[in-house]
């Protein structure tokens, strides 16, 4: 290994040039060689961003290079299998952004093929580093809403086009719609907050006239931990709920907004950037009952956090920052939604 994390990043959509590339630019533990991108046009804005790193085609890149150490996988879901697949037998460190597979089957098959071969492997789940989730977390170490009964979370938008023509295309089968997408998220966070699940129930419907698999739904899980969840994924919300609606025996905790660094790196406040991941005061949770609450300061939101465990783990041998076994069990919750219609 040298002193630096040789990395490439493969795909420079909206992953890749937002939540990738700044901090895999910014990190003195990395340096960003090569990015991997066919648009014209995403090519020319991967070189301006970061002019040091060679930017490629999808044709020129072989799978794997021996002065590549980490390859980040930020390419469309239909190809995440095949390209960490090649990378891992190439000698590589593998990150997968969501979803980490399409089935639980290529997960299971992944995850043993980078035990086969002595590969790092993690999957970006970087919601876990959301500053509502943060302070959601803080809460909960404290007691401060007592025994948790019920835990609502929803990332709504207003979007009734489809912007992205890769996502026109998409269907179930290759890893189109919001259970793959904002789906993977919620679910991690329920179970990273409230445990494994024993019931599952979900509702999913196509809105949009060029909607190929799903983009309203609605989530029930009933963890083991007796705390039940209801999840919303919308892209075509005229109006939206709270973020985060928890209750519980002694106090609730309801936050509207959701995180604001991706908002915040579009408008190139970058994570070295002054303010970075905090929210205005006026966009804080309250928590109480009734009437009587406070507001909560949220915690600083860190997506680069991630990238940071994760030099922990390929440098001196640390866990890695998201295991991809809880990965794939938000997939096993994922097909028992899609088996049920």
């Amino acid at each position: 290994m040298t002193q630096k994390i040789r990395t490439a990043l493969l795909g420079y959509g909206l992953a890749g040039s937002v939540f990738h590339g700044p901090s895999l630019d910014l990190l003195d533990q990395y340096s960003l060689d090569v990015i991997v991108a066919s648009d014209p046009g995403r090519q020319a804005e991967a070189r301006a961003a970061h002019p040091k790193a060679q930017v490629i085609s999808r044709d020129e890149w072989a799978g794997s290079r021996s002065d590549i150490d980490l390859v980040v996988v930020a390419t469309p879901p239909a190809s995440h299998g095949q390209l960490a697949a090649a990378a891992i037998r190439g000698g590589c460190a593998v990150v997968v952004d969501k979803p980490f597979a399409l089935t639980s089957a290529e997960g299971e098959a992944l995850l043993a093929l980078a035990k086969e071969h002595g590969q790092i492997l993690s999957t970006y789940q970087n919601r876990r580093w959301d500053g509502e989730y943060l302070t959601l977390t803080k809460l909960l170490a404290q007691g401060a809403l007592g025994d948790v009964r019920r835990f609502e979370s929803r990332l709504e938008r207003w979007q009734p086009e489809i912007t992205k023509e890769w996502k026109i295309q998409a269907t179930v089968a290759t890893g189109g719609g919001l259970l793959f997408d904002l789906g993977t998220h919620l679910i991690d966070q329920a179970l990273q907050l409230f445990g494994p699940v024993e019931n599952v129930y979900g509702e999913l419907e196509a809105r949009r006239p060029m909607e190929q698999a799903e983009d309203d739904v609605f989530i029930a899980l009933k963890h083991v931990s007796g705390v039940t969840s209801h999840l919303w994924l919308n892209a075509c919300a005229a109006h939206n709920g709270p973020r985060f609606r928890v209750l519980g025996s002694e106090a609730a905790y309801v936050k509207y907004g959701a995180d604001v660094q991706e908002s915040q790196i579009r408008q190139g406040i970058l994570p070295n950037s002054a303010g970075y991941g905090i929210e205005p005061e006026d966009n804080w949770g309250l928590l109480g009952r009734g009437n009587d609450t406070v507001a909560v300061p949220t915690e600083p939101g860190n997506f680069s956090r991630f990238y940071e465990l994760l030099a922990a783990a390929i440098l001196d041998g640390a866990p890695v920052p998201v295991d991809p076994a809880d990965a794939i069990a938000g997939l096993r919750i994922i097909e028992r939604i899609r088996s049920a219609r």
